[in-house]
């Protein structure tokens, strides 16, 4: 899509941009523009990249409108959503760190040693944690229960056990984590789903300020939340944040610790799931080199 063609969706769906844009390639589902209204306010274009995400859209919509009602940072504030185009204006601050789509170079956008970053996260978690199941049920957003939760990760590991192969190391250790009773939580909550570093809005202090790309939003294992966060700054930083997050009054479990540890290590099996459900030749390929299939 040319930056011509990104002009005339921009107008068809109502919203005169100027000339200049620049992009964020790393979606997978969608393409990030961003832009400048005629007035001069910064905005974002997400545009899909498949025909096939309506649905996921809806969704989306639905988890934005009860996360808004619930936390004290900001989520994306659509004021276009449809199967074209997801636009809303530019949320303040930047990511903590984004990535070059072509050297996956990182850029830091905060202090990484940033004191108020982690109390602020724990906070943040709390707050969205706390979001009613009942409500998240009530609009139909993704709800599993304990017992759904690992029996959804069982079915993946067949599934891309089958369609793409997995490397023995692996597979014994996402069978093992399945299989010890003591790891999870016997409980679930409402999640995110797909937090980490570059979809976490900070001040360049490392107060949170947003949170972005809700796709993910379900009611779900609470690990899945803290997964991310090893994986950027990791595992000391990991055990300040689950004290802080049950200092305000986050509910915890003897072994979050090493559920958020085992979550990290699986996050290959649900890049391979995409891949499969996507059929997309180039994040096969990818999948296969996490899984250390990529030589069979």
């Amino acid at each position: 899509m040319t930056p011509q063609d990104i002009l005339k969706l921009a107008e068809r769906n109502g919203l005169q941009l100027k000339d200049e844009m620049t992009f964020n390639e790393m979606g997978i589902d969608f393409k990030v523009c961003f832009v400048t209204t005629m007035d001069g306010k910064p905005w974002v274009l997400r545009i899909p990249r498949r025909k096939d995400l309506g649905d996921q859209i809806e969704k989306e919509g639905k988890i934005l409108s009860l996360a808004k009602q619930h936390l004290s940072v900001a989520v994306p504030d659509w004021q276009i959503a449809n199967q074209e185009l997801i636009s809303y204006p530019l949320l303040e601050d930047k990511p903590v760190l984004t990535y070059d789509a072509h050297t996956y170079e990182v850029t830091w956008n905060m202090d990484q040693k940033s004191a108020r970053f982690v109390p602020s996260l724990a906070k943040v978690l709390v707050e969205l944690h706390h979001i009613p199941v009942q409500k998240a049920k009530s609009l139909g957003i993704k709800s599993l229960t304990p017992e759904m939760v690992r029996q959804e990760i069982l079915d993946r590991v067949d599934l891309v056990k089958k369609d793409v192969g997995i490397g023995p190391e692996l597979e014994r250790r996402w069978r093992k984590w399945l299989d010890n009773d003591r790891l999870w939580p016997e409980f679930t909550t409402f999640i995110h789903g797909d937090l980490y570093a570059g979809h976490i809005l900070s001040a360049t202090e490392g107060d949170i300020t947003g949170i972005i790309d809700w796709s993910e939003g379900q009611v779900g294992d609470p690990s899945m939340d803290f997964s991310g966060h090893v994986a950027v700054f990791g595992e000391e930083s990991l055990k300040e944040l689950i004290t802080e997050y049950e200092k305000l009054g986050g509910r915890v479990w003897n072994h979050l610790f090493e559920q958020a540890i085992e979550r990290s290590a699986a996050s290959p099996l649900h890049y391979a799931f995409f891949a499969i459900k996507t059929q997309s030749e180039e994040h096969l390929q990818a999948a296969k080199a996490q899984l250390g299939t990529s030589h069979q």
